[in-house]
């Protein structure tokens, strides 16, 4: 077998490696494109890195630009962009799986398992059922996200530019994506319009929170006969949503930089909409380097967090944090199981998503240490930056355009580890040992 030939068998008989390997495929050609004289507004090629760093952000649905999106890029571009988005939010195999529905191709159990993957979903069963549910709930979702957008935009734009930026800003937002084109404002000309704050919220919440968390929704209505792991994305999403509603109206109530001049009504909008784009989005209604360090503090806790799995967002997500937390809990109340609402939590679980934060906190706290070094920035800037990246989020404090190329790549690197998930990469380019027959003997560790 060639050498081509044995690289492409390990790959297809590792799902996250396939998974890695897609994306990466995905990045390169939408960076090859937008390089290209047609995909920029003045006609010249585009510097690659800096395609690169796009189509990264665009396909890992974060929301990071070194250019002005609005400004430097084309009309083509700018729907290579929405394509990019389209693509990551869904996953390359939502795609893949569409299009050999539509070939009427059948799937295997190969292409089942990339999926599985894809989707971080619990069982194998039903993974065709959900890709279409997925597909459908999308589209929908989005018309009905570019409907409630045209309202306004079409008054403020015209008929066609205004449809157009209906489409770009519902797509983006519903990916947790956070381009858009209104400029370097981004939507703070729209802070005060509840007719654009409050859908753009609600599709990223609702792409935020799990295709899986939605199906139970749509299938099962009531809250009591949801599964755990839906019970437990909307607790923790409702709680962290709230709370960080709450804590930036507080921080940012006499901030004269950003909500001071605001009215009441103003100030509760623009504080719940801070708490919701934190949550991987990164739609800007505030100046983010005008914030307090107190609430870039909190806004970098959140991006940390993140949204739900099986969905469009990105960060260690909700379920993660949650479980820790009934760890924790059953811990101090003595408990030898982790329970919650009413179901025992396996410790392999525990486990992952203790491995997960390890691995993550890890992550972002090495990449603030090398941009310390490479970039010119306070590190509580730095840290928003690394968290934004990793966190798949689009906020920044005025970093990104200032990145040295080390800084691009650094950023590029987390962007592309945040979207795939760090399991996910591990999974990937390390060798899984095969289960062992024995146990070590018993070793006593003093904790605490």
């Amino acid at each position: 077998m060639s050498l081509i030939g044995r690289i492409k068998e390990q790959i297809e008989k590792n799902p996250p490696r396939l998974l890695a390997f897609g994306f990466l495929l995905v990045i390169l050609v939408g960076s090859i494109i937008l390089s290209l004289p047609i995909s920029s507004a003045s006609g010249e090629y585009t510097n690659l890195l800096d395609a690169s760093f796009t189509a990264t952000s665009a396909v890992c649905v974060t929301g990071l630009a070194t250019v002005n999106t609005l400004e430097y890029w084309s009309s083509f571009g700018h729907f290579i962009i929405l394509m990019l988005i389209q693509f990551g939010g869904l996953g390359f195999m939502t795609w893949a799986i569409l299009i050999a529905l539509i070939m009427k191709k059948r799937i295997t159990l190969k292409e089942r398992l990339v999926i599985h993957e894809q989707m971080n979903a619990i069982s194998l069963q039903g993974m065709v059922r959900l890709v279409i549910y997925v597909l459908k709930a999308t589209f929908i979702i989005e018309i009905a996200g570019a409907v409630l957008l045209g309202f306004t935009f079409i008054p403020r734009f015209g008929i066609g530019k205004g449809i157009w930026y209906s489409i770009f800003h519902s797509i983006s937002a519903y990916c947790n994506a956070g381009f858009d084109l209104i400029g370097s404002e981004s939507l703070a000309p729209f802070a005060k319009s509840i007719m654009v704050i409050l859908p753009i919220s609600f599709l990223i919440m609702i792409g935020g929170i799990g295709f899986s968390v939605i199906m139970d929704i749509t299938s099962k209505k009531k809250f009591k006969h949801f599964t755990a792991h839906a019970k437990l994305a909307l607790s923790v999403s409702a709680t962290l949503v709230l709370t960080g509603m709450v804590i930036f109206f507080l921080l940012e109530y006499g901030n004269e930089n950003t909500i001071k001049s605001f009215s009441l009504y103003d100030k509760i909008l623009a504080s719940f909409f801070q708490s919701v784009t934190t949550r991987t989005a990164g739609f800007c209604a505030l100046n983010q380097a005008m914030i307090r360090d107190s609430s870039a503090v909190v806004s970098i806790v959140l991006m940390f967090i993140g949204g739900s799995p099986a969905g469009t967002a990105g960060g260690v997500k909700t379920t993660t944090m949650g479980l820790l937390f009934y760890t924790t809990l059953s811990e101090i109340k003595g408990q030898s199981d982790v329970n919650m609402f009413n179901r025992r939590i396996p410790f392999n679980t525990v486990r992952k998503a203790l491995a997960v934060v390890i691995i993550s906190m890890c992550w972002v706290l090495l990449i603030t240490l090398i941009l310390t070094v490479t970039e010119s920035n306070s590190f509580i800037n730095l840290l928003f930056e690394a968290t934004s990246a990793f966190g798949t989020v689009g906020l920044s404090r005025s970093v990104t355009p200032t990145l040295t190329n080390v800084g691009k790549m650094l950023i590029m690197i987390t962007m592309y580890l945040g979207r795939l998930g760090p399991m996910t990469l591990a999974f990937a380019f390390t060798k899984r040992q095969t289960a062992r027959t024995y146990r070590e003997p018993r070793g006593d560790i003093l904790v605490g």
